[in-house]
């Protein structure tokens, strides 16, 4: 992948998520951290591909573990809805298109959980994979 020059790579943009989901989200986050968990779930409930609602379950998780696994299932939720449209394993998915977050997202909170595991090989693969999803990538668009 990072040989292909850029203006070969095919942009994928995922759509906006439902506007129900999008305002529970946001009403979910003036919430504290044990009634948010409980919002976040409900929304997630409904909306079980929504990537956004996985990576906001990875942030409240209080064990590596749980954190891990809420991060691995929005990352995969993530991969289906990149595939519907377009993606094809290879191509760019940028932080700067807002619908595009909830993925990076979980992808960012998977590294982080993977690495309070001591899965270093993990670590180092999504690090790789971030920046060709999007070679402006910087870390400060998600603090874990």
């Amino acid at each position: 992948m990072a040989d292909l020059p850029l203006a070969d790579r095919h942009e994928t943009v995922l759509p906006a998520m439902p506007d129900d989901a999008a305002q529970a989200l946001d009403r979910a986050s003036w919430l504290d951290d044990a009634e948010r968990k409980a919002a976040v779930e409900a929304v997630v409930t409904a909306h079980p591909t929504l990537s956004a609602g996985w990576a906001e379950l990875a942030a409240l998780g209080t064990t590596p573990i749980e954190r891990y696994a809420y991060a691995r299932v929005g990352y995969h939720r993530g991969l289906d809805a990149l595939r519907a449209h377009g993606w094809g394993g290879r191509g760019l998915v940028r932080w700067s298109q807002p619908t595009n977050r909830g993925f990076l997202a979980c992808l960012v909170r998977l590294r982080a959980a993977a690495a309070e595991i001591g899965e270093q090989a993990e670590v180092e693969r999504i690090s790789g994979f971030l920046r060709e999803l999007d070679p402006d990538w910087d870390d400060i668009n998600l603090v874990p």
